[in-house]
């Protein structure tokens, strides 16, 4: 069956995403209330791609960029690719930090191509579309959320990955601690090891378990929910300053965990009064995002092309 095309922009606002939080590895994933806004159009050739806020002057502005490479995937599974392509990107969520800046690219542009596309929501569905997404990014943790909203859980079965969003608890008051340095997901992988412990296994299935009653039920129980043995004391070498931080915290009574593969830091919980994160930290209030990826008709906006990071509060 041929592919028809839209006419007219479409646009897509994106959640950032933290996943893992500590025991979770590759599972467990929280959207968050910090947004990218990105519009496409189907034109008659070419590409071009401009960008705006976090990445300007540094990423892509043609197929290379990770939003055009995910639809150019989403249009074969579509049915076809369009003559060519515009696409407007303002980047809110901070790049190589670990709040899923890159999953946010490959849900935007999964998203836009279904949308661009007249009958893309009957080829395209939201568990096909899930599946695609995580497929590209190469796990489900931080896509699910970006895609559903809430807090996830996600898993891979031969089919692909699937993913179940739940409400959080009022309780829980998200604040992320941002390094000006970055990471890589891929040298943090590296430097986990082939196997662990038994033990440390053990500890970490019910650590999860009890995460996700208190991300929803009761977040008196965040503390000891977030203990990890599988992934953040291997990490900790590679970003020294990201592991003092999470340990202060701690130490401190609240619920901190490295957000991905860092190095910004999560804290599901308040500080302290008086708690200081020290030199070269910003510190953003971000609250849950319920919503998950939204998409309209039209270009974007006065508001959606602001780059300042709306929604949160220092």
């Amino acid at each position: 069956m041929p592919t028809n095309f839209t006419s007219g922009p479409v646009r897509v606002r994106v959640p950032a995403t933290s996943a893992n939080l500590g025991p979770g590895f590759d599972a467990l994933g929280l959207a968050l209330a910090l947004h990218d806004d990105v519009a496409a159009e189907v034109t008659a050739q070419g590409v071009t791609v401009a960008v705006a806020g976090q990445g300007t002057g540094e990423l892509p502005t043609d197929d290379r960029h990770l939003v055009v490479r995910a639809m150019r995937a989403a249009f074969d599974v579509l049915g076809g690719q369009p003559p060519g392509l515009s696409v407007e990107c303002v980047n809110r969520i901070p790049q190589a930090r670990g709040l899923g800046s890159s999953s946010a690219a490959i849900v935007a542009g999964v998203l836009l191509a279904r949308a661009l596309v007249t009958d893309g929501e009957a080829r395209l569905d939201d568990s096909a579309a899930l599946r695609l997404a995580a497929q590209i990014e190469g796990h489900p943790d931080n896509v699910a959320p970006c895609l559903l909203g809430g807090f996830t859980l996600a898993w891979t079965e031969p089919s692909g990955a699937r993913a179940v969003s739940l409400p959080v608890a009022d309780g829980v008051r998200p604040m992320v601690f941002v390094p000006a340095e970055r990471g890589l997901t891929a040298a943090a992988r590296a430097a986990l090891p082939a196997t662990v412990p038994h033990v440390d296994a053990a500890l970490n299935a019910g650590r999860a378990a009890l995460l996700v009653h208190a991300l929803t039920a009761d977040p008196a129980l965040l503390l000891p929910a977030t203990v990890d043995r599988l992934h953040q004391d291997y990490r900790a070498p590679g970003m020294p300053g990201t592991a003092t931080l999470v340990k202060a915290l701690r130490e401190a009574g609240v619920a901190a965990v490295v957000s991905g593969a860092g190095p910004t830091v999560l804290a599901l919980s308040d500080p302290p009064e008086g708690f200081e994160a020290g030199t070269g930290w910003q510190v953003w209030r971000l609250d849950p995002d319920g919503r998950g990826a939204q998409v309209a008709r039209g270009r974007l906006g006065h508001a959606e092309r602001d780059p300042v990071a709306a929604g949160r509060k220092s």
